[in-house]
């Protein structure tokens, strides 16, 4: 019997829809694993579809086409190691989550998933077809149990592959990113090798899709849970990793451990890599957004650029009788920093026009919100004709504390294709440029020091719509905000769970009104980076149309 195997474990980055190029990827990690002298290649759940495919896995004349590529791949690496790799599988009527077992041409072996997910951005259960407890796959004469993805968050899937003679358990995995993930997904798997007895190896996707951002991290446990093996954050990565049989059973050989960064680090890191993926993987190359001399077009500017790089950029300036000085230095300051292309576009002509068109209807009303509103849509409308000529795509640049409130124009600051901060609380968003400006790493492309100066970052915020205005004057100050935001959002908390937190009722029942009544613009704001498990997406699912209210 073999006393030593190796597994290439193949961290990468599929695009949804695009069998060829994932298959492509696939036997290139399959030919650097037949180099290294692998026993097994694996790749992540879902691979050949890429994740989270969604209902797009349904349509037939993709599931059999990805069928398909999976047999060719196979056809392709006959001579040489096994192939692992997700793809979804058909039985009769019943489609399934499966992970493939590839060699000598053929599939040899089929695991499916039995636990399906049906919560926050997943809805498997309507989707696949649930599995049947299995038992272990052979590869030459070691007998290795896939889990897949959530079925190791369960112990029922484990102990059957134990019981019925796995030696060592591989985990492939679509696990998007949020906020301690990680630490999450590490105890489920350590639970799981205290329980079997049995090493086990967690191979995670990476990379953008849609909201989401698969976030790799891949690791290795030995019996006992000694960590022996951690692949890198946010980046492809190929690791060729040995089992040592002894008396006791196989063992990880320990290998390299990456670090993993603090929370804001990760969380930058996702919005540079979630724009960068999105932009690459539905085909734009530039960008361009309004910078207003705030806080969050800054961030959103600076996020851009090391995502997509300085000349990929375009930052524009509209200004109106109401904008300040201060902002007009403060934007400018932005993008001569970051060095990326600034444009200066009045809108007072244009607002003027609009005026005069609307005044025969607005005759005898008082002047309002309807006034100020139109500053916001002629510059979304100004920045969608930019966006349109030049073929940049445009980024809305609404914090979570403004998306869950309301705090925004629809059709107008919202306009855009993207959001990299739509996950981000107002007070995070702060703390971030701070962290910024005192970081720099090498998947960034913007430029080291301070990119967004010291007065962007300090002066009170406001929308600059009418004459000396301030976000305080509609919100709560953004602390006290953003804290009942993650009671009832993040937490989905009461009324009451506010008020025990040392908040006033009215002024919580206030923002629990303004984040109902708010539905329908999120229904149709900009996709933006999944940061929480709260986001604003799939993972909060309301009617548009909602009357009840928590009595509190």
């Amino acid at each position: 019997m073999a006393d030593r195997f190796r597994v290439t474990l193949a961290q990468l980055n599929p695009v949804v829809g695009d069998l060829a190029g994932n298959a492509a990827k696939a036997r290139d990690a399959w030919q650097k694993g037949a180099g290294a002298g692998a026993d097994l290649v694996a790749l992540p759940e879902m691979f050949i579809t890429g994740y989270n495919a969604q209902d797009l896995v349904m349509k037939p004349a993709f599931h059999l086409a990805a069928i398909e590529t999976v047999r060719q791949l196979a056809a392709d690496c006959a001579d040489g190691p096994a192939l692992a790799i997700g793809a979804p599988w058909l039985e009769g009527t019943a489609l399934y989550n499966a992970y493939l077992i590839l060699t000598g041409g053929q599939i040899v072996s089929t695991v499916r998933k039995h636990h399906l997910p049906n919560e926050t951005v997943f809805d498997e259960e309507r989707i696949f077809d649930a599995g049947p407890l299995g038992g272990p796959y052979a590869v030459g004469d070691v007998r290795i149990g896939s889990p897949i993805c959530e079925d190791a968050w369960h112990e029922d899937v484990a102990e059957t592959l134990a019981e019925t003679g796995a030696e060592f358990l591989l985990v492939p995995n679509g696990s998007p990113y949020y906020r301690g993930k990680f630490e999450t997904r590490l105890n489920h798997m350590v639970a799981r090798v205290v329980e079997t007895g049995l090493p086990l190896i967690y191979l995670n996707m990476v990379g953008g899709q849609d909201d989401q951002v698969f976030d790799g991290g891949s690791f290795a446990l030995n019996p006992g849970g000694e960590l022996a093996l951690q692949m890198p954050l946010f980046q492809e990565d190929i690791t060729h990793l040995d089992l040592e049989r002894g008396d006791t059973g196989w063992r990880i050989v320990p290998g390299v451990e990456h670090p993993h960064p603090d929370t804001y680090e990760q969380d930058y890191h996702v919005m540079v890599l979630a724009l960068r993926d999105y932009m690459a993987k539905s085909g734009f190359q530039k960008v361009l957004l309004g910078l207003s001399g705030g806080v969050d077009s800054a961030i959103v500017a600076t996020i851009a650029v090391d995502a997509l790089g300085a000349q990929n950029v375009r930052c524009v300036m509209l200004p109106s009788e109401y904008t300040s000085s201060e902002s007009l230095q403060d934007a400018e300051a932005v993008a001569k920093a970051l060095g990326c292309q600034y444009d200066y576009v009045p809108i007072s002509e244009g607002r003027a026009a609009i005026l005069n068109t609307l005044a025969p209807l607005f005759d005898g009303l008082d002047p309002g919100v309807t006034e100020e509103n139109i500053q916001s849509r002629l510059r979304g409308l100004l920045l969608m004709a930019m966006s349109n000529k030049f073929g940049e795509m445009l980024l809305t640049t609404g914090n979570k504390s403004e998306v869950a409130v309301g705090y925004a124009t629809i059709y107008g600051d919202m306009a855009g294709g993207y959001n990299p901060i739509k996950d981000l609380y107002k007070t995070r968003v702060f703390e971030t440029c701070r962290w910024r400006n005192a970081n720099h790493r090498d998947w960034m492309q913007g430029p080291a020091g301070e990119v967004i100066r010291a007065s962007i970052i300090d002066k009170p915020p406001t929308a600059e719509l009418r004459p000396d205005q301030k976000d305080s004057d509609s919100l709560p100050e953004y602390p006290d905000l953003d804290a009942m935001l993650e009671i009832l959002v993040d937490k989905d908390g009461s009324i009451a769970d506010c008020v025990a937190a040392g908040f006033d009722r009215d002024v919580a029942k206030k923002i629990e009104h303004l984040i109902y009544i708010s539905e329908y613009k999120r229904f149709q704001s900009a996709p933006g980076a999944r940061l929480t498990k709260g986001a604003f997406w799939l993972d909060r699912r309301y009617p548009i149309v909602n009357r009840w209210r928590d009595p509190g």
